[in-house]
């Protein structure tokens, strides 16, 4: 059977300047990981664009965020909270929606405002990553909303305040959510060309704390014990992993230690991240540092502690996600879009969506590039664009006879 998606796809465009406006609103507000107040904000606003839908919407407190600061204390830092919204939970087809609240730039950030580059590409504090992509998220349903089909579709939204920093108090709300739903769709941006992130490396981050012993560094040089010298060799040793395994990679990204140059170092604090492949490389890396650990802890007069750990899983596409990625490419084609998929490093909230057995795609969001920087930008005519390909792909799955596949 065929079906006329015309109307509501035509009305999808005539939503562009109210996108575009949204979508400003939202990147106004700062909203750095660690910027509550302005998480916050942003939340308030969402329930505010999105209760045009009609579902019901709960607020949730997620849990602290651990970090290690530069003392070498273990500290836990308030997050904002999350926004879940759903309608029709007993629906035949359950669909995850997910865009995080959260970017990269914190309040103090010298990135604050927007600026034209051309009629078509806005640069500002994320755009692109996610805020474009929450309009694109919000209009897409709301054409399915409109449609005749929406009483086939349930829906669960969330919206996370901490994706930026790995999602360590959302993640639970992504398992949970798994359990109820048979697919996810989340709004990172695509790549400048349209280009979708097919399969994605998981990502570990690790703290490392080293205490040796301080001394004066003339008198008694040799009574103390060289924290930034031990770190200096762990961090050697760890780099020198890179290459013995493959698609694993390890960067050190951050050491700190040590004061007055007249004192032995007595502590050293360094973070790092680990990329990878396959689900097996985190036991290969796992024992690869532990071992590191403990030479260090061999030593005498110093002592080692890792904190941390892998947050996201690798997305390895499995035949339910490469059939979802297949049917999101025939949209394209209908719209006149030339929909691809490639394997990328990066890794997202789709990770972990994957990781609970959940066929996800997770580029749907605006078209834009330099993401983490101050030159990301976004292409404004994706903004209806890409909701036209999100809402065709709703319809599609809607009026669809058979989703069998979905289990596969």
């Amino acid at each position: 059977m065929t079906y006329d998606y015309t109307p509501w796809l035509d009305w999808l465009t005539s939503q562009q300047d109210d996108m575009l406006q949204k979508t400003i609103e939202l990147a106004s507000i700062n909203s750095g990981s660690l910027n509550t107040a302005g998480v916050n904000h942003v939340r308030e606003k969402l329930a505010e664009y999105f209760q045009t839908l009609g579902g019901s919407a709960e607020v949730i407190p997620v849990a602290p965020y651990e970090f290690v600061s530069t003392t070498g204390d273990v500290e836990y830092v308030p997050l904002g909270d999350a926004l879940r919204i759903t309608k029709r939970p007993n629906a035949p087809l359950q669909i995850f929606f997910c865009g995080h609240m959260d970017t990269v730039f914190p309040i103090d950030s010298a990135f604050q405002e927007m600026t034209w580059l051309d009629d078509n590409t806005l640069n500002g504090p994320g755009v692109a990553d996610l805020k474009g992509g929450l309009m694109v998220m919000l209009k897409a349903i709301e054409a399915l909303e409109r449609s005749p089909w929406a009483e086939n579709i349930g829906w669960e939204i969330l919206f996370n305040p901490d994706e930026e920093i790995g999602s360590p108090g959302s993640a639970p709300l992504i398992a949970d959510a798994a359990n109820r739903v048979d697919l996810g769709m989340i709004y990172e941006p695509c790549m400048a060309d349209g280009t979708l992130a097919g399969a994605r490396k998981g990502s570990g981050n690790f703290s490392i704390v080293v205490n040796g012993k301080a001394a004066h560094a003339g008198r008694e040089h040799h009574l103390g014990r060289n924290a930034i010298r031990a770190m200096c060799d762990f961090i050697s040793a760890l780099d020198d992993l890179n290459g013995q395994r493959q698609g694993v990679t390890i960067n050190p990204g951050f050491i700190e230690g040590g004061g007055a140059v007249n004192v032995v170092p007595d502590l050293c604090v360094s973070r790092f991240n680990i990329r990878l492949e396959r689900p097996e490389d985190e036991t290969w890396c796992t024992q690869q540092i532990d071992t590191l650990i403990n030479e260090l802890n061999q030593r005498d007069g110093i002592n080692a502690t890792l904190h941390g750990g892998f947050g996201r899983k690798p997305k390895v596409l499995s035949n339910a996600n490469t059939a979802l990625f297949e049917l999101a490419k025939t949209c394209g084609a209908e719209l006149g879009m030339a929909i691809n998929w490639l394997p990328t490093g990066g890794c997202c909230d789709g990770n972990n969506l994957a990781a609970a057995g959940i066929p996800n795609i997770d580029t749907l969001g605006v078209q834009g590039g330099k993401i983490h920087s101050s030159d990301e930008y976004m292409l404004v005519s994706s903004l209806s664009e890409r909701a036209r390909l999100s809402a065709l792909l709703l319809m599609k799955l809607a009026t669809a006879e058979d989703l069998s596949w979905l289990k596969e």
